[in-house]
């Protein structure tokens, strides 16, 4: 996983609590800490959550990495 790709999955993170607690508790988490959903900085963690989810739509088409090298080499035992 690229150093953009952890970013973005860290944004999605936080985009996924704060829909949580809006759900939940009707409080948006984004909008209080950046002075209400209308002011611009609020606006802007709610792009950049967006593009991360975008780029995070890369990882369910991945193949997974994890494969051991015993797996990789043909078996030659009959």
């Amino acid at each position: 996983m690229t150093g953009l790709q952890k970013g973005a999955l860290v944004l999605t993170i936080i985009g996924a609590i704060n829909w949580g607690l809006v759900g939940l508790f009707q409080f948006d988490l984004v909008a209080t800490l950046f002075g209400g959903s209308d002011a611009i900085l609020a606006r802007i963690v709610y792009v950049l959550v967006a593009i991360a989810g975008l780029i995070n739509i890369g990882l369910l088409f991945k193949p997974n990495e994890r494969v051991t090298k015993s797996s990789q080499q043909p078996n030659t035992s009959y």
